[in-house]
């Protein structure tokens, strides 16, 4: 069985009720879950009727779950960052330096890398006591963002790898007389390429991270999807499962439903004919809100994976 699964899909299609249904249906399978919500605007506490931190909280038997905090992320990374530094820069430069690493911080895409970070750290070391990890992701935009991210840090590291290399060189030839200098930072920036290439080989790893869309039978949803799904598939990330969700049922009466009946089943063809290669769970549209463990069941029933 696959260990690690992100969630994804447009906002408003059920996606965190899904994460939440199918990280309980692992949990009643007796195995030892996560469920992760990286999205700021955070629901899955709300869906179990329990504040979540950012650090694990039991939600259910077998279940604990966590609402990471983007800003104390970001917080933590910008005193590592600092942490790094000390001892590399003379000291009276050292004030200069934290001013420039705390502007840095306040700059567009911190807290985006902040929380990546903490996404390794649950993927390599946090989630060693589980059997099963899902992320509940943002909406589509920022799913992408967050899947590729291992693939273009990786990139922009051997930049800055090669940069601290002629760095390094060029003081070993000018002030240590041909003798090796000690680079810390280079280091640092050698682990950080080493756990981003270990988390790549896991997303790209079949046999052990699962990808699930989530989306309505309604045609921005299907857009957003199979444009969702070309881009990831360009950067070697497969999606194997759509979640088709609030499916009208034969139960629907009226003249207003079977209008949306008669439109949803135009869409639900234009699914079956847009992704083909894709697994589909079709989930009916319940009657209530999910707000309960017993509806998150009910839920659940309906997610059967075969890519399990």
């Amino acid at each position: 069985m696959k260990k690690t699964w992100f969630v994804g899909g447009k906002g408003g299609v059920g996606k965190s009720t899904s994460a939440a249904a199918f990280a309980l249906l692992l949990s009643q399978q007796q195995r030892k879950t996560l469920l992760v919500s990286t999205d700021p605007a955070h629901n899955i506490g709300d869906i179990f009727h329990k504040p979540l931190k950012n650090r694990p909280v039991e939600a259910a038997p077998n279940l604990d779950a966590i609402e990471i905090d983007p800003a104390a992320e970001s917080r933590s990374y910008i005193k590592t960052v600092k942490e790094n530094i000390r001892g590399v820069v003379s000291a009276h430069m050292q004030e200069e330096v934290n001013r420039q690493i705390d502007a840095a911080g306040s700059s567009p895409g911190a807290e985006e890398a902040a929380l990546f970070d903490r996404i390794v750290s649950i993927i390599l070391d946090e989630g060693e006591q589980y059997e099963s990890i899902v992320f509940d992701t943002a909406p589509t935009g920022h799913t992408i963002r967050l899947l590729t991210l291992p693939e273009i840090m990786g990139v922009w590291i051997d930049g800055m790898l090669e940069r601290r290399k002629k760095a390094t060189d060029n003081y070993t030839q000018l002030l240590n007389d041909g003798e090796p200098v000690d680079d810390p930072i280079y280091k640092v920036l050698q682990r950080r390429k080493q756990r981003f290439a270990a988390v790549r080989r896991i997303l790209l790893d079949n046999q052990s991270t699962g990808f699930l869309f989530v989306l309505n039978a309604e045609r921005l949803p299907i857009l957003e999807t199979a444009k969702a799904l070309k881009l990831l598939e360009k950067h070697g990330l497969k999606v194997q499962t759509l979640l088709i969700n609030k499916i009208l049922g034969e139960e629907a009466d009226g003249e207003f439903l079977q209008k949306r009946k008669v439109n949803q089943k135009e869409y639900l063809t234009w699914i079956k004919q847009e992704f083909p290669n894709q697994e589909k769970c079709y989930i009916p549209l319940f009657p209530t809100d999910i707000n309960s463990i017993s509806l998150l069941t009910s839920f659940a029933e309906h997610v059967k994976i075969e890519a399990f």
